[in-house]
């Protein structure tokens, strides 16, 4: 896997130079087309363990790793008008295997990995002589039981003195999600035997398989026509930014959220307190209102300190409460090293109940611990390089920054993550 990610970053570099060859202006006019100004490229490998699946209702193996890797590419140019424009376009690519999977089937057989892909495409003006900013920006990600579409709208605008900046974003996502059940809930096959012996089966996907008297499949047609059902969300994002002074800066933050259509998972499972097991059934609607606060606080020369807070409800009876601080710390003008701790709590789902709880007169029931009631922490240390002549004395790999994090939840669950960044400019 090493060998793969130098290989591809090898590329990226030559890439980077035959378009700085071909682009290179030394003219002062400021007049200039779409030119590569930045590429990213983020890699990461996440691993947890825990044991309140909701595949086996609340019971049973967490177990899930991740290995994901992103690449953005930014273009950036001006037009006659002088007004600069940004065109963001990335590709994230993710493979996950998850222990639980496997047991969608009782036997134990299901798909245990799978990978998702998401592009994505950002375009933004900006007036820099009045301060003000127009983008659009589009969404898809696919992976096996479960597809994205979202859009975008944002906008900018900075007060005139420059110290303030009211934004705002709109978006929608427009999902569907592969109604994928448990083995015992899809219904047996139906069997068809014609009078010469042949044998059509035809399962609850609509797949159909016609085989002769001794068994053997003789062809197979039809496809997986498992059905979709929709899942829509809206949301209003707004923000305002004000430097309060030369060591202190503030953000307000709040998100307006709605949701519709199915809200849940089929194959996640919910035994009743009778013993017997059915699928998640959550209500059709759900609105959330997010409402947070950033501060940015210079202590010196070479410390910043970073906060933010966030308080969350929701019409499903949810509540939390985040609280994070990182402190990057500069010990030279190329190298930092940024230690960070969140705290987060929150309170149940009205709809959530453990393994065997559930009434059987309840309406909406889930056993998936994300909407149960738990504490978490997650802490870890960030490492920035950003040396004058380059990281690994690559001139255009402008910095590399390494994070790990590790996470532990009051309900058992914990995680890991390493991530690594590279910017070329």
């Amino acid at each position: 896997m090493k060998k793969i990610c130098l290989t591809v970053i090898g590329l990226y570099i030559l890439l980077l130079h035959a378009f700085a060859q071909s682009t290179y202006d030394s003219s002062e006019f400021r007049s200039k087309p779409l030119r590569v100004d930045e590429i990213n490229l983020v890699s990461s490998y996440y691993t947890q363990d825990g044991n309140h699946s909701a595949v086996t209702g609340g019971i049973g193996t967490e177990k899930v790793t991740d290995f994901s890797n992103g690449f953005e590419l930014k273009f950036v140019g001006w037009d006659a008008t002088q007004h600069k424009h940004t065109l963001t376009t990335g590709v994230g690519i993710d493979y996950h295997t998850s222990a639980s999977a496997a047991y969608v089937s009782k036997t134990g057989a299901s798909k245990t990995g799978g990978s998702r892909i998401y592009p994505s495409i950002d375009w933004t003006m900006e007036n820099e002589n009045n301060g003000s900013s127009f983008g659009i920006g589009s969404y898809y990600s696919s992976e096996f039981n479960y597809h994205s579409f979202g859009a975008d709208l944002h906008f900018s605008q900075k007060t005139r003195n420059k110290n303030g900046e009211f934004s705002a974003k709109a978006q929608a996502y427009f999902d569907r999600v592969t109604m994928i059940y448990p083995s015992e809930f899809i219904p047996a096959p139906v069997t068809t035997i014609t009078p010469g012996g042949t044998v059509t089966i035809t399962t609850a996907s609509g797949r159909t398989r016609v085989l002769s008297s001794g068994g053997q499949v003789i062809t197979t047609t039809g496809g997986n026509n498992i059905p979709t059902n929709p899942r829509n969300t809206f949301t209003g994002s707004f923000s305002y930014s004000q430097i309060v002074n030369t060591r202190l800066q503030l953000m307000f933050l709040l998100d307006v959220v709605q949701q519709s259509g199915y809200l849940g998972l089929p194959f996640h499972r919910v035994y009743l307190a009778n013993g017997k097991d059915t699928v998640e059934n959550l209500p059709s609607l759900r609105f959330k209102l997010p409402v947070g606060m950033r501060m940015n606080y210079f202590l010196g020369d070479n410390i910043i300190l970073r906060t933010y807070y966030r308080y969350y409800m929701d019409d499903w009876g949810l509540t939390s409460n985040t609280a994070s601080i990182e402190m990057p710390v500069k010990f030279t003008p190329f190298f930092s090293i940024s230690p960070f701790f969140r705290y987060y709590q929150q309170t149940a789902a009205k709809y959530f109940a453990p393994y065997e709880m559930h009434k059987v007169t309840d309406q909406y029931y889930t056993s998936n611990y994300s909407l149960s009631k738990f504490e978490s922490n997650f802490y870890g240390v960030g490492f920035r390089f950003a040396p004058p002549k380059g990281v690994f004395g690559w001139q255009n790999l402008n910095s590399l920054e390494i994070r790990y994090g590790h996470y532990s939840q009051t309900t058992d669950l914990v995680s890991d993550v390493l991530s690594f960044e590279f910017k070329f400019k």
